[in-house]
């Protein structure tokens, strides 16, 4: 069974929140359209957590997965990041863990050295001040360097070069890991690739790290659930709204929107039944499928839309995650709030 929501968070539309709430359910079905054989509304699986469940199920970890960041001296994206981390910080019931999913910074694709040391400076200042939490790091696209020569001025022949300097920024020797945490398995996958002849990236993985996935997979005890994180989304429905329209001839999407090599990725995770969670972000909007027993969510942006208001609707925000000890989780997508500011 498929399932499929599309969350508007300037209503607060999310799963195991609000969702009993009529006008809630009015605003789902009119987003969704229908769409999908079910329209889930909580739980992590296909089939609804009862009172029973809840009852018996201990919350093992809290965390909150901040995505699309954007962080530049410019808009008061700063000021936006840090009132973000405090609203985090602030929760009744605050998380133990931050994870970043990917484009912290504005960009380095297309930044020189300069510019691009100035944006990871101004985001160190502000974790350094202004975070308490232990934070696990995924790459997006705009965190690379470089990888547009002509408006960078590179060569591709600089030490830190492409990922280099945001493994360097993170203190990570691979773009891609896993650890255990609160008794579940966390997968950080590199979502992003140089296209062949470069110029431009594509979303996959690369055949030595999918050769990792599955040996990683496969050591990992059925028994003990996994959280999959990566920045561009593997399973989703909002790339679909970058496309102005559609036409009968012009069907497809962009390969920088979506996993070109989601069909293996996803026979894999259908062999291994403790992947329940793929979380990812990129798109700045936020959607939840259900597919073969693993739940895709994508998380809309810290940034909304680059620091410029919403996206389609969707506030500037962040997911907050609840993992339980039976192999359950529930999402939130939580706006913090924030009125966009003009340069000054």
């Amino acid at each position: 069974m498929i399932g499929i929501a599309l969350l508007r968070s300037a209503d607060r539309v999310t799963f195991g929140v609000d969702m009993d709430k009529q006008t809630g359910r009015r605003e789902l079905l009119k987003l969704a359209g229908g769409v999908g054989a079910g329209l889930l509304a909580g739980g992590a699986s296909a089939q609804p957590v009862t009172s029973g469940q809840m009852a018996s199920r201990l919350r093992t970890l809290r965390f909150a997965h901040f995505t699309d960041v954007h962080v530049k001296p410019e808009r008061g994206a700063d000021r936006g990041f840090i009132a973000a981390l405090q609203h985090a910080h602030a929760l009744d019931d605050p998380p133990e863990l931050l994870v970043n999913g990917g484009d912290v910074i504005m960009d380095a694709l297309g930044q020189t050295a300069e510019r691009t040391q100035t944006q990871w400076d101004l985001l160190h200042r502000i974790l350094d001040d202004h975070c308490r939490l232990p934070i696990e790091h995924c790459l997006g696209n705009h965190d690379i360097w470089g990888w547009y020569t002509d408006k960078s001025g590179t060569t591709g022949d600089e030490p830190k070069w492409g990922k280099a300097c945001a493994l360097e920024q993170f203190q990570l020797e691979k773009p891609y890991r896993s650890f255990d945490r609160a008794g579940w398995h966390f997968v950080i996958l590199d979502s992003v690739q140089l296209r062949e002849g470069g110029g431009a990236y594509v979303a996959r993985l690369d055949d030595e790290q999918f050769e990792w996935l599955q040996g990683d997979l496969a050591d990992t005890p059925d028994t003990t659930p996994v959280v999959v994180v990566s920045h561009i989304p593997i399973v989703a429905v909002t790339p679909m709204f970058f496309k102005n329209e559609f036409t009968d001839n012009d069907p497809d999407l962009s390969a920088a929107l979506i996993h070109t090599d989601l069909h293996r990725i996803k026979d894999l995770f259908a062999r291994h039944g403790n992947v329940k969670l793929c979380l990812s972000g990129h798109i700045h909007l936020v959607d939840r499928v259900e597919y073969l027993g693993t739940t895709y969510i994508c998380d809309g942006a810290v940034s909304g839309a680059w620091w410029g208001g919403d996206w389609h609707e969707c506030d500037e925000g962040y997911g907050v995650i609840d993992l339980y000890d039976d192999g359950s989780f529930e999402h939130q997508y939580v706006p913090y709030g924030w009125t966009p500011e003009q340069d000054a």
